[in-house]
């Protein structure tokens, strides 16, 4: 069951990412021969007018093959045929509909729980918030300079930030204050805190509210991620604290197994937190500038834009074959790595 529903998840989550592929070349009157979910060998399939949908064996990943997208074609219909702008606008929708996916989701997930606002619930003794001042009741708005809407985004910020000073703005009785935390280390957790505990309840949110704070959800999505790769990129971070597919199977199967106690709301309620957690990924990942990736086929329609000639085809496909390599290479890595955490 584990599996069966992490796979629901990732093929609903990469067919809405393709679907923003497919539905702009269309638009744009590209010729589209494929539309599939997963790779491999052909499990089922139909064709309607022009293009096969097929539902493939490997059920992770899916592509819109497109004319002309990979080799040279006489069609006029052809991807390569178009014009720079739509070829670049028909890649960049694939990660902006795993956004517009996020917003929707997180639309659904806030109207049916609600908002934990960053309200202190308490503070720890001994930690920098109580040395501060800060109260149960009080209301932080914004850390670092930037503002916030959730209690989690203090914690994500506090990670992040967990060897710095911190200039928080918190709201008291309708006034405004402003303090510096410092985080303090913390053993048996690991990790730096500054000693507050949330809320213990959600707020109910306005049918008005659900936009706005959607779009939040989406930013703080987007900033988690960015932040985490950084952390990857400067060490601070390692490849084992990543998981790939199977510690992400291993995780949904974790969080259903522990939200079937307390019912099918509940199981609801995780696993839309879950997929909204992963589009937002998976478009911020796709947006990065790397062979292979929408982001790095999106730099060789900019150096066009600059060139005013596209870059030799042969050169690009060897380009994003040696990207594709090497993210091959990088998923085997994180694969055992997620096996070693699970078995060691």
């Amino acid at each position: 069951m584990n599996i069966v529903i992490a796979i629901l998840i990732f093929s609903f989550i990469i067919i809405f990412h393709e679907l923003g592929h497919f539905l702009t070349a269309r638009a744009c009157g590209v010729k589209v021969n494929e539309f599939c979910l997963g790779f491999g060998p052909k499990i089922i399939g139909f064709t309607k007018g022009e293009t096969l949908y097929a539902w493939r064996l490997i059920p992770f990943g899916g592509a819109c093959v497109m004319e002309g997208e990979d080799q040279e074609s006489d069609n006029d219909r052809a991807f390569g045929n178009k014009p720079v702008w739509q070829r670049f606008l028909i890649v960049l929708m694939g990660p902006m509909f795993n956004f517009l996916l996020a917003f929707i989701l997180s639309a659904i997930l806030l109207a049916a729980i609600g908002v934990m606002k960053p309200k202190i619930g308490g503070v720890m003794e001994d930690y920098p918030a109580q040395e501060a001042g800060l109260e149960a009741g009080d209301e932080i708005t914004a850390l670092g300079g930037h503002r916030v809407y959730f209690y989690q985004e203090i914690s994500a910020y506090v990670f992040f930030h967990g060897k710095e000073a911190i200039s928080v703005t918190y709201t008291r009785e309708g006034q405004n204050h402003q303090t510096t935390l410092i985080p303090r280390y913390d053993e048996e957790s690991k990790r730096y805190l500054i000693g507050i505990q949330g809320p213990s309840d959600y707020e109910k949110l306005s049918a008005g509210q659900i936009a706005g704070y959607s779009f939040h959800e989406i930013r703080y999505q987007i900033y988690n991620t960015a932040k985490s790769l950084q952390f990857l990129v400067t060490g601070q971070v390692s490849l084992r604290q990543i998981s790939g597919p199977v510690g992400i199977v291993k995780t949904i199967g974790d969080t259903y197994q522990q939200s079937a106690r307390d019912g099918a709301f509940y199981i609801f309620v995780n696993m839309l937190s879950i997929a909204i957690l992963l589009t937002a990924n998976l478009g911020v990942m796709n947006l990065l500038p790397f062979p292979a990736l929408d982001g790095g086929r999106l730099v060789f329609f900019l150096i066009e834009m600059i060139r005013r000639k596209p870059a030799p085809q042969k050169l690009e496909g060897y380009v994003n074959m040696a990207g594709f390599v090497l993210l091959m290479g990088l998923m085997i890595l994180v694969v055992f790595s997620d096996l070693f955490k699970i078995f060691a």
